[in-house]
């Protein structure tokens, strides 16, 4: 575990690695009433380092984090995670509760399909490689999730990643390693670079990564959409990062 920075005031654990949390870490960093401390998980070799003091790593499941939660005094935690990290989100509520620590999920809403739009909703990566439209595959599903795909010897696929995959990987495939955000031009030549047929992505909701949905549309491929875990029980949800700064004046 790496941790660099420092800071005053109260100590909120932002459970980072998306949009959401960058800004709000930018926010809180200005604010002399918080000390904001970003955990990343480390699974990028170059992370984009948010303001504010950082730390990278795992905590070593609900038990370590309930114990760095008491040792790092901790007052609110915001869980801005990705929303298909479910057992980072898991940790954090089983964490909380045992601490009495307050606990805010930051889940920007999922992706709505529109007019011209081609989506097959599924429930999981294995749901998506059982039942795959085209035979030239564009896989945006993050490089640690190639696994489901990896017997099928048939169709052949792109993956764009950070970092490059990792095994096991699809036999037929071509790696592109570039980093987001991408505009509609840049994904609709990708796809027609590559003769893409098939768009296999997760329901993250990002604006941010939003232009290959409107460039399948655009060229009329059919999507296959893996639909997020659902929100944990018991907890509060806040939609924006305004919602979250608006809970931690007022309740967190």
């Amino acid at each position: 575990m790496e941790e660099t920075g420092a800071g005053e005031g109260r100590r909120v654990l932002l459970l980072g690695g998306t949009g959401e949390a960058r800004r709000l870490a930018g926010v809180l960093a200005g604010d002399p009433r918080y000390d904001v401390i970003s955990s990343l998980a480390g699974r990028t070799a170059d992370p984009d380092l948010p303001p504010g003091r950082t730390r990278i790593g795992g905590f070593g499941g609900p038990d370590g984090l309930a114990a760095w939660l008491r040792d790092e005094r901790i007052g609110a935690v915001v869980d801005a995670t990705h929303p298909f990290a479910a057992l980072m989100t898991e940790s954090a509520v089983v964490a909380a509760a045992r601490t009495g620590v307050p606990l805010l999920v930051l889940r920007r809403p999922g992706w709505t399909e529109g007019p011209g739009d081609d989506w097959r909703r599924v429930p999981s990566l294995e749901a998506a490689a059982a039942d795959l439209p085209g035979e030239r595959v564009f896989l945006t599903t993050g490089r640690k999730d190639l696994a489901a795909f990896a017997g099928d010897a048939r169709r052949w696929f792109l993956v764009r990643s950070v970092d490059p995959p990792e095994p096991p990987l699809p036999p037929r495939m071509e790696t592109v390693l570039a980093r987001g955000p991408f505009t509609v031009e840049e994904e609709l030549a990708l796809m027609r670079e590559h003769a893409i047929d098939a768009l296999v992505t997760k329901d993250s909701g990002s604006a941010m990564t939003s232009a290959k949905l409107t460039a399948a549309r655009t060229l009329r491929i059919p999507v296959v959409m893996v639909d997020r875990p659902p929100a944990p029980d018991g907890v509060p949800i806040a939609a924006t990062v305004e919602e979250a700064l608006a809970w931690l004046a007022h309740d967190g």
